[in-house]
């Protein structure tokens, strides 16, 4: 009787693999040609056996194809169901979590062309795509200044995405900040930024840097042009009449603070400044000017202005008045402390 060896049969092994599969075939055996050999009047019924056989390892091997396809499809499904809840959890998150850096070469493509200022939502744009801000718009009568069509009317959403979606390094950054804002804010920012470069007052001085540096550069390099005070004291200076600024530092916080004075119409005009950003958190002083002579006694109350830079003309508002009569000799005490102004609570 003949013997077949089928492999991934009913055994409940599992399939086979696919090359296997493809090599399978009927595989006789020893006792098989002895007994074909010496009944050859057997021949007949031994061939009907063995296309029975045959036929039962080609449905075996059918059924184990299935089992196969039905197995990678199973595998396919689960692989999908993966793949989706990997898009929809933590790698999709993170795909919209991460940012790339792009470089623009011509960052004028940013700003209006009309005006030349950071473009601003909402943008329009005319039939030809030129763009405009909304308030240039108006000034150009909704007439495109390249090709003369309507202008005004039609958003541009791509552009006005791009400047939503946008961030920009501060312009202070090698100064220390590490802020990033839209393009669109990034002036405001800059205007106020805590690390905007100061320049040392001193004459002939091109120092520039972040201003606590700044200080610590008066105070180890020009420690003798200084006048030194302390806050909520009075200090008694004698002003130059030919507009060369007083040079103070706090002794203890190292504030720099610059005292000038200009000449008016028939008065000498004196005000006080602290050489700071002008972030409105970044000293926030006031100060006392009293002028006294023998028959006559002046007092002026204000908030310091911060300015980067000494000031070469005299301020709107902020200052100490002295008409011309008496300023002949041109002494002042002068008292500064942090925060609001004291009114006639001023205790120094």
């Amino acid at each position: 009787m003949a013997r077949f060896s089928v492999c991934g049969g009913d055994d409940g092994e599992g399939p086979s693999n696919n090359h296997q599969s493809r090599k399978r075939q009927r595989l006789p055996s020893i006792d098989e040609d002895e007994e074909d050999a010496e009944n050859s009047d057997a021949g007949s019924s031994g061939e009907e056996e063995e296309e029975e056989t045959q036929n039962q390892g080609r449905r075996n091997e059918s059924e184990e194809r299935g089992s196969t396809s039905d197995e990678s499809d199973r595998e396919m499904v689960n692989e999908d169901k993966r793949f989706g809840k990997l898009v929809n959890g933590q790698s999709s998150s993170s795909c919209k979590d991460s940012s790339i850096s792009v470089t623009l070469l011509d960052p004028d493509v940013l700003d209006c062309p009309i005006c030349c200022e950071a473009l601003k939502i909402p943008i329009f744009q005319c039939d030809n795509g030129h763009l405009a801000c909304s308030s240039c718009c108006t000034k150009v009568r909704n007439r495109c200044p390249s090709c003369t069509l309507p202008i005004g009317y039609i958003r541009c959403r791509g552009m006005e995405k791009v400047l939503e979606t946008s961030r920009v390094s501060c312009a202070n950054a090698k100064y220390g900040c590490r802020e990033t804002t839209t393009y669109v804010t990034r002036f405001s920012h800059e205007e106020t930024c805590v690390f905007s470069p100061c320049s040392c007052p001193i004459l002939k001085c091109n120092f520039t840097g972040y201003y606590k540096d700044l200080n610590n550069h008066v105070r180890a390099e020009h420690k003798d042009a200084v006048i030194p005070f302390v806050w909520n004291n009075r200090l008694k200076i004698t002003l130059d009449l030919n507009e060369k600024p007083t040079i103070l530092q706090e002794a203890n916080d190292g504030e720099v603070i610059v005292v000038q004075s200009f000449w008016a119409s028939h008065a000498v005009t004196v005000i006080v400044s602290c050489i700071a950003p002008l972030a409105r958190r970044v000293c926030n002083l006031s100060c006392s000017l009293v002028n006294i002579n023998a028959d006559n006694f002046l007092k002026q109350e204000f908030v310091v202005k911060n300015r980067r830079k000494v000031m070469n003309e005299p301020p709107e508002c902020g200052f100490l008045l002295i008409p011309s009569y008496l300023y002949q000799t041109l002494n002042v005490q002068i008292c500064i402390w942090r925060g609001a102004l004291l009114s006639s609570t001023l205790s120094c």
